[in-house]
């Protein structure tokens, strides 16, 4: 039973249109509602507004991404309680929209990170990059993070200050740009003023403390989600390890178990992605399936190349650290077993050929996602028929 294909679409906005994603091959879209602001319920109407958007266009929404978690829960402050049971009030609806795969993350205060995002390849190709010198340069110096030095030995910060010397005004203004890019979808950037006051709010917790609250929400949503027929996935951490000393819980196999164990219900899942989890090596992503597999509800598959010092870019999708034909052959087949075919979506795609010229989210422009989707395709295919 092969995969269903899926890509994400950011709404009415995005330059990279639903005929463009259908043109693809793709019978599901992935989306979410980015127009509402996090904390409030997503209505029956303007789920179904979105909804009528895709069927229009001969596909169906598979996968919410994402409905957000506020900071509130995170923290276990503020109205946390009233954002946990608008959290439900939002999965109910959707069921009721026959809408049924949620994915979510736990990430404090910011999403994913990378310090470059037209890292250019020998072909010409641009693609996302994590410079961890850099991302320590910006850090220290241009976010100017209090107490940040504790968190980096000396030789980290004369690397980062040596990077930092080694830029040009210009390239640190996209250094510092690029850093506090805001939520995907949205188009609005997080401020230096902004992160350093979410910061300060997280003094407090450190790792065991927001797991705690990771568990506390899990308990309260998914009993909700399991008797409404919804499919809770939980993305792993992007890049899997701490940044501006905020813990992170979602990066390793014993992050996800541990995750899994805290609320049984079948609803409690994982977003398996193969990019994310694949930037730390002893992750065995391929293991992960096999032992885990009944619980992952949402695939995006991605690779990357590990490069010295922490640093790591995104490579062609069959071509990078990440074995992607043993992960591909582990999914098929633990979708053999359970009797499912689960989304999948080609995770980023590098800016290529005619979208060098465009203007997109990075990471997520038509013509680099669909060569992904192409191979991943082809590479299932060849699996299921072998």
């Amino acid at each position: 039973m092969p995969m269903e294909q899926t890509m994400r679409w950011f709404g009415p906005k995005d330059p990279v249109s639903l005929r463009d994603i259908r043109q693809a091959g793709c019978t599901g879209v992935v989306t979410a509602l980015h127009h509402i602001p996090v904390g409030e319920t997503w209505t029956i109407e303007e789920i179904e507004k979105r909804k009528s958007l895709i069927e229009a266009e001969g596909m169906r929404w598979s996968v919410v991404e994402s409905l957000p978690v506020h900071e509130d829960i995170k923290k276990s402050s503020g109205d946390f309680q009233g954002h946990i049971q608008r959290y439900k009030e939002s999965l109910e609806n959707l069921a009721r929209c026959g809408v049924s795969t949620v994915t979510y993350n736990f990430m404090p205060v910011m999403d994913w990170m990378r310090t470059n995002v037209s890292y250019e390849l020998p072909n010409g190709a641009r693609a996302l990059y994590y410079d961890r010198a850099a991302f320590i340069a910006f850090d220290l110096f241009l976010l100017n993070r209090p107490g940040a030095k504790a968190d980096y030995s000396a030789e980290e910060i004369l690397s980062a200050e040596k990077k930092l010397q080694s830029l040009k005004p210009q390239q640190r203004e996209t250094l510092f740009h690029n850093a506090l890019l805001g939520l995907p979808g949205s188009d609005d950037r997080f401020t230096r003023e902004g992160v350093l006051r979410a910061l300060a709010e997280y003094d407090h917790i450190d790792a065991a403390k927001l797991r705690e609250h990771l568990f506390y929400f899990l308990r309260q949503v998914a009993p909700v989600a399991e008797a409404n027929g919804i499919r809770l996935a939980i993305h792993p951490d992007d890049p899997p390890y701490p940044l501006l000393g905020l813990p992170r819980i979602v990066s390793t196999e014993a992050d996800l178990a541990a995750i899994l164990h805290a609320s049984p219900e079948r609803a409690n899942g994982i977003c398996f992605c193969t990019g994310s989890l694949g930037v730390r090596p002893e992750n065995d992503l391929a293991g992960i399936v096999e032992r885990l597999g009944d619980r992952i509800h949402f695939i995006h598959l991605r690779n990357i190349r590990r490069l010295a010092g922490g640093d790591f870019y995104e490579a062609d999708h069959l071509d990078g650290d990440v074995d992607m034909y043993a992960v591909v052959h582990a999914l098929t087949q633990s979708m053999r077993r359970r009797n499912v075919s689960l989304p999948m979506r080609p995770d980023h795609g590098h800016q290529m050929l005619d979208d060098l010229a465009k203007q997109t989210y990075p990471g997520y422009s038509g013509i680099g996602r669909l060569k992904g989707l192409a191979e991943l395709r082809g590479l299932e295919m060849g699996i299921l028929r072998s």
